[in-house]
């Protein structure tokens, strides 16, 4: 943890809030809570980029009083104070470091422009660092190459969230994800690569001979660029998902379904592999699971079917779709139609775990990049792009099949053509 966070009880921090003129940040976390896990790397990182705030953490069940009087209700919640009074938005659940630096920019008047941004050269940059991202950086850095992989989030991508990997070559049947990608984060770091992570693209430059990628902190500047940004999940298209999400709508099981435990209903939407494997995993938290789906029938491999059907905790409502959320500061229900009779319900609910199929991410460079009609990168069975210079790796390219082992494939010929390319480009 960083040294310029003070971890403080209610009495030390009322009075800190009496003698301290300044911004401070605080924020109430719990243990044993994915979301406050999730935001702990960011909030250190937002202490060091902003010297001036004085940064606080405070376990929350072990200072309910002050909690309760400040009406914080759930974990993690920051507030900001000025002059020992609450000021801006108060952010909370599922939170990312884009929400916490426009936040704390905000509130001190700072602008992008006022930002001096540290310039870095590299052979290759990576953008993303999921499974393709780390296995293109570990072949690359191999070959004697400067890489740099830049990553929005945490390096590890959505692998890393993924309760266990069942299928993945060479593991001993049943893998962690998190673990998986930890092994594969060591590898890259083992043969030079680095990574800077919770680095968000404002803008970058793919045309020219010397690409541009710029984050908030950094201009990077490199002859190739390997585009690994992979894909997210769909957001749920129900009225007051964005009320919602991160504090009662998710998106990650493994992240968040910890929150729910002894929670009397957990709804889970969706009817393929991914859907169907996190309803199971949330009924060792839940004491029931819903799953809501469109069809009369699962999408999901047999296995997985089996094992849902099987379960005493989860039931399954066919043929509906979520068309709003109920719930005011807390989520309480959902409204579903039944897309063949057209009528509507409200099924109780404490959360909703959202699995509805991905879409990639490729907002930073869509207009840059030839994309296909559902908006992934199109390439050739290389990993070249229509751009010189610029390749494509893991679940952001257009095929048919997005596995951790797809992603590593990708990754290793994607990484092996840039290296020809770099080569080819210093002997002309």
């Amino acid at each position: 943890m960083s040294e310029r966070i003070l971890h403080l009880s209610a009495k030390e921090f009322e009075d800190e809030l009496k003698d301290f003129k300044g911004l401070i940040a605080l924020d109430f976390f719990s243990e044993e809570c994915p979301p406050c896990a999730q935001l702990a790397p960011i909030y250190v990182r937002m202490a060091e980029k902003f010297p001036d705030v004085k940064f606080v953490k405070m376990l929350r069940q072990a200072n309910r009083p002050l909690a309760e009087k400040l009406g914080v209700k759930g974990s993690p919640t920051v507030l900001f104070f000025h002059n020992g009074e609450e000021v801006g938005q108060r952010l909370s659940g599922y939170i990312s470091i884009t929400q916490a630096r426009l936040a704390l920019e905000g509130l001190q008047g700072i602008t992008p422009e006022e930002i001096v941004k540290e310039k870095v050269s590299a052979d290759v940059l990576i953008l993303g660092g999921g499974p393709a991202g780390l296995t293109s950086a570990t072949y690359a850095s191999r070959a004697k190459l400067r890489v740099i992989v830049v990553e929005a989030g945490l390096a590890g991508g959505q692998a890393a969230t993924t309760y266990h990997i069942a299928n993945y070559p060479g593991t001993p049947g049943v893998l962690g994800g998190k673990e998986l990608m930890n092994n594969m984060i060591d590898q890259a770091k083992g043969f030079g690569t680095e990574i800077h992570d919770l680095q968000e693209v404002v803008s970058l430059d793919l045309k020219g001979d010397r690409k541009r990628i710029i984050t908030e902190d950094f201009e990077y500047e490199a002859p190739v660029v390997i585009l690994a940004t992979g894909a997210e999940s769909r957001r749920l298209p129900a009225d007051g998902e964005a009320d919602f999400r991160g504090n009662g709508i998710h998106y990650c099981a493994t992240c968040d379904g910890a929150m729910y435990q002894d929670a009397e209903e957990v709804i889970v939407v969706g009817g393929g592999n991914s859907a169907v494997e996190e309803a199971v995993y949330l009924t060792k938290f839940a004491k029931h699971v819903t799953i809501i789906h469109q069809f009369d029938h699962f999408q999901a491999s047999k296995t997985a079917q089996e094992e849902a059907l099987a379960n005493q905790k989860l039931s399954v409502i066919w043929d509906s779709e979520p068309r709003s959320i109920v719930g005011e500061k807390h989520l309480t229900g959902v409204v579903i139609e039944n897309i063949k009779t057209h009528t509507l319900s409200t099924v109780s609910a404490n959360g909703v775990f959202v699995y509805i199929g991905m879409q990639p991410r490729t907002s930073s460079f869509a207009d840059q990049i030839k994309l296909n009609q559902w908006g992934y990168v199109e390439a050739d069975d290389e990993m070249h792009t229509n751009l010189s210079g610029v390749f494509v790796a893991g679940d952001v390219r257009s095929k048919t099949v997005r596995q951790v082992a797809t992603a590593v494939g990708d990754g290793a010929v994607a990484a092996v053509n840039a290296e020809r390319y770099f080569a080819s480009r210093k002997s002309s």
